[in-house]
């Protein structure tokens, strides 16, 4: 690999090949006074000067040479693939940056190194996510996220175009382990929160779109800390025809979840493997697999609780001594094949199978026995902070023995097709669902000696001021069995094309998508229905003195139903269930601008939704229930802001600002806040050097959400219970001390081998916020009075980590 010496470069590396796509070795790589060639795998890596155009020459004296003229930004990292021939020489003009047609498409590119150094309690891809405006979650234990007033099961996730999923019976998310996206293995992040093309499924919210490494050589990451490790193996054949990723990962949440309010025996066991492995049978024909297999074992036994609440005047606390456990696994199998065909320079065609498998289990029995009283608040007592007087005493037993089996086959094409300054896709899309479910939940509230009747129950139980002889009920009981099959059919077509308007450039696209589903099962009748998704893009760069980039996108975004939104909250499935149908219309705006001598950009967006036949749910820590109903309609409108830029030269930081307000009317009952109503939004995503110590840099990862509606009783009418949760506030940073890089070589010594190395240390929630997800609900029988108990997240953490590759 060949460097230069400016400040701000960019990255241009690949493998060339020649017409019968064999490895090219010792082709020549000139830029300017610069240069490097390919090693025997036809791999080579260089730097170039970024903002700037940069030509290169690639030579060698059996081939004809090409010429390209790059213009990348600071820290980019292209990949450029040129193939050789004998008979003609290539000359042409690359137009990159890469990014500038993702933002054209209103598409935000993340770093996958920044992804994979930023600290947190879920480091991730969700992880920097959570810093884009618009995207919300007030739950650092989990990976889900919310985008624009949608929840989690409004997003499309998709890796080297094969959608994938996540677990159904998640219900918390100190249960969830890893996200399927592993981070040593990826290339190239894309997301869109909203006005997404046509040739993106159908959901109501976002796309995450993920591109696993093509690896061009051998090589080993890993990185290891007190929350577990990941390990990830890459190489190149030497025909270069095959080339393989494999990662393997283990994450232990107990230093995490060890330090909540609740004392625990906590062993949970997340582990998975996957690969991602591409054969090049020619230069026209390439074949990959996307291999998954993951199995998350959670096994919790809590042992006592204390939580103080209330006022300095009037302080309480809720005192719980728990019995039994809850055990619960999930086994997760993925597979995928994709056929690449490029037919020729314009026409690429692609074929997908891919099928996924889960089992999961989610057993509990659990004891919680209680006492709800007054705080001794008397400074300098020996008693200070103890209970004195008990204004509740009572115990709360949950069961539950819920089993899961889905098995989801899907079939695709795809083609791709440009003609000049046109391009053309389509796809078709076949997909069979299989679901087996079982559901048996109840719950049993005990207080003062009497057993607690459901809520709404006739008669009520008066009791100690009046006798009742009637039978005794659970406080929640529910249970079914489902045997469902869904079968989808979906396809789309889109059109778009790079023109000039005037002295402008502008881009356009146009597409609609068709989806027809059927539902049957036992014991259900079967349905069958079919909806039209016409969307529309439209940007444009006006030929002025300052960068700016307009776009407009809209269009009608429909959510077929999956099995859980079919399913209401006593478990009985609903196969006539609509597709939630949403009106989007997105304007945009990219002011590109530099600053003390460096880029950055100004991105706005103001967006309205506007939503009819909407099914509502309820949200409880991660987990939604539907109520299988299409009997309400809702509205959705903001304002997304986010600066990025170089605020460190070499490094890129942002911060963001979102405005949003959401709220539905349930059967004519007026507007209220929907769950995931987070009205103001500040994140901030920081990297810095410490000063006179180069190799130290420190990452730090800011977030503060208004609190959202909820908190109260599952059985609660929302129209009843309009209170919001506590403000989310929260700040994770991490030091890290780099011993090897690529600008830090060693020759001899250990660290020869290394060709990253760094050692750190990482502190969640820094200044100790008291956060809370959900409460819990306590009654005083004597006063009928209920107290909502606050159940807290994560205090601060420290952890340790050190990142290396070879």
């Amino acid at each position: 690999m060949t460097r230069l010496s400016y400040s701000q470069t960019a990255t241009i590396k690949g493998v060339i090949l020649d017409e019968k796509n064999i490895a090219i070795e010792n082709v020549n790589i000139k830029a300017g006074l610069i240069g490097t060639q390919t090693n025997e795998n036809g791999f080579f890596s260089i730097e170039i000067p970024a903002n700037q155009e940069v030509e290169i020459e690639f030579t060698h004296i059996s081939h004809k040479k090409v010429v390209s003229t790059f213009n990348l930004k600071n820290g980019e990292d292209f990949e450029f693939n040129p193939i050789m021939n004998n008979t003609t020489e290539q000359i042409g003009m690359v137009v990159v940056s890469s990014k500038r047609q993702k933002e054209v498409e209103g598409i935000t590119t993340l770093n996958p190194e920044t992804i994979r150094k930023i600290p947190g309690a879920n480091a991730g891809i969700e992880n920097l996510l959570m810093t884009l405006p618009g995207v919300s979650n007030n739950n650092e234990l989990s990976t889900q996220y919310a985008v624009r007033g949608g929840n989690y099961d409004e997003n499309l996730v998709y890796v080297n175009d094969i959608e994938v999923y996540r677990p159904f019976l998640i219900r918390s998310g100190q249960q969830e382990g890893l996200s399927f996206v592993n981070t040593d293995m990826v290339q190239n992040v894309d997301f869109s929160s909203g006005g997404f093309q046509a040739k993106y499924g159908d959901k109501l919210s976002s796309v995450l779109d993920i591109t696993y490494k093509n690896p061009y050589q051998f090589e080993v990451n890993a990185d290891l800390s007190l929350l577990g490790g990941s390990l990830s193996f890459e190489n190149i054949s030497k025909d270069s025809k095959f080339t393989g990723i494999v990662g393997v990962r283990y994450r232990d949440n107990s230093l995490l979840v060890k330090e909540k309010e609740t004392e625990t025996n906590f062993k949970p066991a997340f582990a998975d493997a996957q690969a991602y492995l591409t054969y090049k049978f020619s230069n026209k024909f390439h074949l990959s697999f996307l291999g998954n297999a993951s199995i998350n074992k959670y096994d919790y036994q809590p042992q006592a609780r204390q939580t103080n609440f209330g006022t300095l005047s009037e302080p309480k606390a809720l005192i719980v001594f728990y019995d039994g456990q809850e055990k619960d696994q999930y086994q997760t199998y993925f597979g995928a094949f994709k056929g690449t065909y490029f037919a020729n320079d314009d026409l690429t065609l692609k074929f997908i199978a891919s099928t996924y498998h889960t089992t999961e289990e989610e057993y509990f029995d659990i004891l919680a026995q209680y006492r709800l009283g007054e705080v001794n608040s008397n400074i300098g007592d020996e008693n200070l902070g103890e209970v004195e007087f008990s204004e509740g005493v009572g115990s709360q037993l949950n069961h539950g023995r819920n089993d899961l089996d889905a098995l989801i086959t899907n079939i695709e094409h795809k083609g791709d097709f440009k003609i000049n300054d046109n391009r053309i896709e389509w796809a078709l899309k076949y997909t069979n669902e299989d679901f087996r479910d079982r559901l048996v939940e109840w719950e049993v509230i005990d207080s003062a000696g009497f057993s607690i009747r459901p809520p709404k129950a006739t008669p009520i139980n008066e009791q100690p001021y009046f006798p009742y002889e009637g039978p005794l009920m659970p406080y929640q009981n529910v249970r079914a069995t489902n045997y469902v099959t869904i079968n989808r059919l979906q396809a789309y077509t889109q059109w778009s094309k790079r023109a000039t308007l005037g002295s402008s450039d502008v881009w356009y696209n146009a597409g609609i998508r068709v989806h027809n589903w059927s539902v049957s099962g036992d014991n259900i009748s079967s349905s069958n229905q079919t909806i039209f998704s016409p969307r529309a893009q439209f940007a444009i760069k006006p030929h002025w003195k300052k960068d700016m980039l307009f776009r407009i996108a809209g269009g009608l975004y429909y959510q077929p139903p999956f099995y859980r939104e079919l399913r209401d909250s006593l478990g009985t499935v609903n196969p006539n269930v609509k597709a939630q149908k949403s009106f989007h219309l997105v304007l945009g705006n990219d002011y590109s601008f530099k600053m003390w001598d460096r880029p950055f950009k100004l991105t706005t967006e103001a967006y309205y939704k506007k939503l009819t036949d909407v099914n509502p749910y309820t949200l409880e820590n991660v987990r939604i229930r539907y109520r299988a109903k299409n009997n309400a309609e809702a509205y959705a409108y903001g304002l997304d802001m986010r600066l990025n830029g170089e605020f460190v030269p070499g490094t890129e930081s942002w911060f963001s600002f979102s405005y949003l307000k959401t709220e539905e009317n349930i059967d004519d009952r007026g507007y209220i806040a929907r769950p995931t109503d987070q009205r103001l939004k500040f994140a901030a995503l920081f990297q810095d050097y410490v000063p006179n110590i180069p190799n130290m840099k420190v990452y730090l990862n800011l977030v503060y959400n208004t609190g959202l509606p909820g908190g109260s009783p599952s059985y609660a009418d929302s129209y009843e219970y309009q209170t919001r949760l506590p403000d989310y506030k929260r700040a994770d940073i991490g030091f890290q001390f780099v011993l090897v890089d690529e600008n830090k070589p060693f020759k001899n010594g250990w660290k020869k081998p290394f060709k990253e190395l760094s050692f750190g240390v990482e502190i969640y929630n820094i200044f100790d916020v008291q956060n809370s997800i959900t409460n819990t609900w306590v009654r005083d029988v004597y006063s009928k009075r209920q107290y909502a108990i606050p159940n807290y997240l994560t205090p601060r953490v420290f952890n340790i980590r050190t990142t290396m590759k070879f």
